[in-house]
Parts: structure tokens; sequence; C-alpha cells
């Protein structure tokens, strides 16, 4: 399978959030990098300048690369999620072996109106599948369908 047919992409938003938790993890390394230019005199930029361009390479292109690098396909009486920049994973999970649905949020995607839509199945490898990045309204939604799936199943 191509990993772009029939693929939606994740809200907008969620490259948004992607760049406030890293930036976040930034202000650790420049708390660290101000702490060694501090004890390295004579040495003036020799951290901050490769700490400050370590961070603007983060925050501006990890998100869209991130972003660009998952989708979701919920067709079928299947949810696939495609997720990975490097090493490339795609999921399907067929509704039949579904045992319960999560949708969650921490407080950074709640100010983004964003959740986290995780699918449990049953079996060991890849129990657990988590589709980050949906809005709250579109993850509530895919959860009850889901469900309503799962319902008409007759097993």
């Amino acid at each position: 399978m191509d990993q772009s047919d029939d693929l939606t992409p994740l809200d907008p938003a969620y490259k948004s959030l992607l760049r406030v938790q890293l930036a976040i993890a930034a202000l650790v390394l420049l708390v660290a990098a101000t702490i060694a230019e501090i004890a390295i005199p004579g040495w003036t930029g020799a951290v901050w300048i490769p700490a400050l361009a370590v961070i603007a390479y983060a925050l501006i292109r990890v998100p869209l690369r991130r972003y660009n690098a998952r989708g979701y396909s919920l067709a079928g009486e299947r949810l696939r999620v495609v997720r990975g920049v490097f090493f490339r994973a795609d999921t399907v999970v067929p509704f039949g072996r579904v045992q319960h649905i999560d949708v969650g949020q921490g407080p950074l995607e709640r100010a983004f109106g964003l959740a986290t839509l995780t699918v449990h199945t049953a079996g060991t490898h890849n129990a657990s599948v988590s589709l980050p990045g949906l809005k709250h309204a579109d993850a509530t939604a895919m959860r009850e369908d889901i469900r309503a799936a799962i319902r008409r199943d007759p097993r």
C-alpha cells in the first residue's frame, strides 16, 4: 500500500502543539547552554550559537516533518494509522479485534482543542494504537463510529 493513499491528515493545530512541546524542551536546552556559557570564560557564544541553531531547526522543521509523516484512515471496518519519519509504521486495526477505545487529552491538547484516540485490541503485540492530533470532536466521533461498528459485529 502506498503510504499516502486515502489517508486523512491530522488537524493542523497539531503542528502548533508540537512546537509548544519542543519550545518547553528548548527552554531546558537554553538553561544548560547558559550554564555552560557562564562556566567557560572567554568562549562567548560557543555554546549558545549552536544551541540556538538546533532550537531554531527543531521549532521550524521537526513539527512539519512529524505532522506530514502521520495520517489515518477509518474505512471498511478498520482503522489504519500511518506514522514515522525515519522508521515508518503502518498499522491496521480491524474493528473485530477492538476491546475498548479511549479519548484522552493532556493540558496542552486541551488548550489546542485536540485529543488522542487510543484503540486497545486483543493480543500483546501492538495491543494499543494511539492517534494523536485529532480535534476533540473528531476523536469522540471516531470513537462512536468504532463503537457502533463493534455493536453490529455478530461475532
